[in-house]
């Protein structure tokens, strides 16, 4: 057990700007050690939280939406969108 919490008290939260997160929010969740947010959803959010909603708004409907289909019998493959 000490072993699993050493590895995720070194995990690299930058890896949140690869995620797309917002860099002031990666920022403050490294500098207030995941405190004193402003709010939270996909990640938490110490910058402009009005664009974070919205943007956890838009990847609900976008996780809602693909749900349904898989659950209507559509396949991954053809869910799987290239960017």
């Amino acid at each position: 057990m000490v072993l699993i919490q050493r590895k995720i008290d070194e995990f690299p939260h930058e890896i949140g700007l690869f995620l797309g997160y917002p860099p002031e929010d990666v920022l403050g969740f490294i500098t207030n050690k995941a405190e004193k947010y402003k709010c939270s959803g996909i990640w938490k959010v110490y910058g402009d939280e009005k664009k974070a909603t919205k943007t956890f708004e838009m990847y609900r409907k976008c996780t809602d939406t693909y749900f349904h289909h898989y659950s209507n019998g559509i396949s991954i493959e053809r869910l799987a969108v290239a960017v």
